[in-house]
């Protein structure tokens, strides 16, 4: 298969290398399903995109996919940096604990750890939650996304996450993201 060629298909026969009672006609699963494309191609018909009755058969449909999938991937940057903002204007409890560690020459040094939590039972930790929950999904819509192997959409994805990256973390000091779900 040429990779210049729009006409490529995501999708492609299964080898029949199950028991005949269980593969469909033509070598497909039962239901008339074809296995994924496993490697990286560019093109824009018959690409399924999350959900069976969403496919993309022309460019117009594969431009729009790609502008929705960047503003997906925005919106997920975006989301990222805005939970970690509300997660730090509602901070409470804020504690210091102190414990003695051994020193390199053997003296005892005070090292103290900062702690800070909010309330379970709060409007912020509900906003928090659901906010949470929405980034999850997002997450995941990503990936699956990128899994198409569709050099479009993947760039589309890589191109958002840059774009929300840089409109949205431009004043991040953190280099540990620990809000980070595609790891």
């Amino acid at each position: 298969m040429n990779m210049s060629d729009d006409h490529s298909h995501h999708m492609h026969p299964v080898p029949n290398t199950m028991p005949p009672d269980t593969m469909g006609a033509d070598n497909m699963h039962p239901g008339g399903h074809m296995m994924m494309q496993m490697t990286f191609y560019f093109g824009f018909t018959n690409v399924e995109l999350l959900f069976s009755g969403l496919v993309i058969n022309s460019v117009g449909e594969m431009v729009g996919a790609c502008i929705g999938v960047f503003l997906m991937a925005v919106l997920y940057e975006g989301l990222k940096i805005g939970r970690e903002f509300l997660l730090r204007r509602n901070q409470v409890n804020v504690r210091y604990n102190s414990m003695p560690v051994p020193g390199a020459d053997g003296t005892m040094l005070m090292e103290t750890h900062k702690t800070v939590g909010q309330r379970m039972l709060s409007l912020a930790h509900l906003l928090q939650t659901v906010l949470h929950i929405i980034q999850v999904v997002v997450s995941y819509f990503l990936m699956l996304v990128f899994m198409t192997y569709n050099g479009y959409l993947c760039i589309a994805v890589a191109a958002g996450a840059g774009v929300g990256y840089f409109l949205f973390s431009w004043k991040k000091a953190v280099v540990v993201d620990i809000t980070e779900h595609c790891h």
